[in-house]
């Protein structure tokens, strides 16, 4: 068996909470020594399901609040639930649902519980902080009335350009919370690609950036010595200093249509991106004389993922490859190397480590438990667990809450 020990940098005991998009740290990691997922049930028992609507945003949950988004009456709407039980607390409005032509509609970012708070972005950039407890405004932006964002839509026959990322497509990249500001991917290309608000306040602390976004949420760790936000932008991966604003370095990353729809992963001064025409890269962050420099330490050209984030297990990578069907893929994390690839996948799978083994939530809604072994690939289990999503669960103490198309339930996955 692989052992836990380097399965992740840090992390010392089980989280009981999941309170942001891929869990409380970004990497979608968990350490669960009390349940160790050697298979799953052939009907996982359901402990409460409400009715929703469509929607790619995922759900997230705070001790005994569960909060998950859907479309109500033209509305992004923000829903507040008791974990354990399912039972309403609130609802409330976020801002208009913005019209697609493809895709699906509805919520695309997920939203961020901190404290007693909840940030929530909407596809047409709307920002907002709530109040956990009972759902008021505490505070709100308009990415279109405050930085000059204009949502322009993907209808047929409109003649803007098909590269301006999140401005036709949605504002899809989750906001990101270090201590008392949280930082949004705004996207306008007058100076506010990344904003950082005050959490308590709503005062905008500083602005930077030329770039548009993309789809991807942010990160903040440490690299160099320095605590930064890495943003993968629609033009460029960048690390911004989380105090003065100051882009510390920045790397362009050109990809048709602008579509980076993955979350950066960072390991030591590392970063890891893909995308669906660049490959897999990894990055090294140094520094020289004072200043950052990127240099590549590999890329892998072929493995090219078009709508997920790569999770990693000790020395590998888990992720998927490029098409509609498109196979799961191990990848050595020192050198890119394909370990092995397991076609049979869908054009979107969330990838959930818990232990030694993959959580891996297709789209279609099969939930494939795997084997975390980079020799070969082992399927422990397989269920038919929701119908399409392209939302990833939140897994708390061996229960899966899971939001598709027509609903949002939780279902025990493991004692």
């Amino acid at each position: 068996m692989i052992a836990l020990i380097g399965l992740v940098e840090s992390i010392a005991a089980a989280p009981a909470d999941w309170p942001q998009w891929r869990g409380p740290r970004r990497d979608a990691v968990v350490v669960d020594p009390a349940r160790m997922l050697l298979d799953l049930p052939s009907e996982p028992r359901v402990l409460w399901r409400l009715e929703s609507t469509e929607g790619h945003a995922s759900p997230v949950v705070s001790g005994k609040h569960l909060v998950y988004l859907d479309s109500q009456g033209g509305q992004e709407t923000v829903h507040c639930v008791e974990s354990a039980s399912g039972k309403r607390i609130w609802s409330v409005p976020a801002g208009p649902l913005v019209a697609f032509s493809n895709y699906g509609s509805g919520p695309r970012c997920t939203p961020v519980l901190a404290g007693d708070r909840v940030f929530v972005q909407t596809s047409g950039g709307e920002f907002r902080c709530l109040a956990l407890e009972d759902g008021r405004t505490l505070w709100q932006r308009s990415f279109e009335r405050d930085y000059g964002v204009s949502f322009l839509g993907n209808k047929a026959g409109e003649g803007y350009p098909k590269d301006t990322a999140s401005r036709r497509h949605g504002h899809n990249g989750s906001p990101v919370v270090d201590g008392s500001r949280v930082f949004v991917p705004v996207g306008s290309t007058r100076g506010a690609t990344l904003v950082a608000f005050d959490t308590a306040t709503g005062r905008e602390v500083w602005r930077c950036g030329r770039d548009e976004t993309a789809y991807s949420a942010l990160m903040v760790g440490d690299l160099g010595g320095v605590r930064q936000v890495v943003h993968l932008t629609a033009d460029a991966l960048m690390g911004v200093d989380v105090s003065t604003g100051l882009i510390l370095w920045r790397e362009p990353i050109r990809t048709t249509s602008k579509r980076h729809a993955c979350t950066p992963l960072l390991s030591g001064d590392t970063v890891t991106v893909t995308s669906h025409t660049i490959g897999t890269i990894r990055y090294h962050i140094g520094r020289t004389n004072g200043s950052f420099t990127v240099s590549t330490l590999w890329q892998n050209p072929e493995c090219r993922t078009v709508i997920a984030t790569p999770t990693r297990i000790g020395n590998h990578l888990y992720t998927l490859g490029p098409g509609q069907r498109t196979s799961l893929i191990c990848l050595d994390f020192a050198t890119g190397r394909e370990a092995w690839a397991e076609p049979g996948f869908a054009d979107y799978a969330s990838i959930t480590a818990v232990n030694n083994a993959l959580l891996v939530l297709n789209s279609t809604g099969e939930l494939i438990l795997v084997k975390a072994d980079p020799k070969a690939y082992e399927e422990l289990g397989r269920v038919q667990i929701a119908g399409k999503t392209w939302c990833s669960p939140a897994y708390v103490e061996g229960i899966l809450y899971v939001k598709d198309s027509r609903s949002v339930f939780a279902a025990e996955i493991a004692r």
